[in-house]
């Protein structure tokens, strides 16, 4: 049998600054709005706001993002390396790192699963 889970409306939620461990440049600050969560699956769904700014990311897990609004830049330590904007689509897979670099004010969907 199927389910279907219906995704509530988001609401807002606080603006974070990047952890100033993983900042290379500007006063970026992000906001995480989860839609949908299924722990026992590993699995999750959301929205993500950012601010303009430069940071480090590591992943461990596989990330599936939709670029609403905005552009960004995702580059790989290993020299690979996306530039998105609204429409765009991509997947990150568990143990890439790099940076992410939002150039304008960034809004994505994403589904993550650990």
């Amino acid at each position: 049998m199927t389910k279907l889970a219906l995704l509530p409306r988001a609401g807002a939620t606080p603006w974070e600054d990047v952890a100033a461990d993983k900042l290379i440049s500007g006063t970026p600050k992000v906001r995480t709005i989860v839609l949908y969560e299924n722990s026992a699956r590993g699995l999750a769904a959301g929205e993500w706001e950012a601010s303009p700014g430069k940071w480090r990311i590591a992943y461990t897990e596989w990330e599936y993002v939709e670029i609403i609004s905005g552009a960004c830049v995702v580059e790989g330590d290993d020299g690979r390396r996306i530039e998105a904007g609204p429409g765009d689509k991509f997947v990150i897979e568990p143990g890439f790192t790099g940076t992410w670099e939002v150039l304008s004010p960034l809004r994505k969907s994403w589904v993550v699963h650990e």
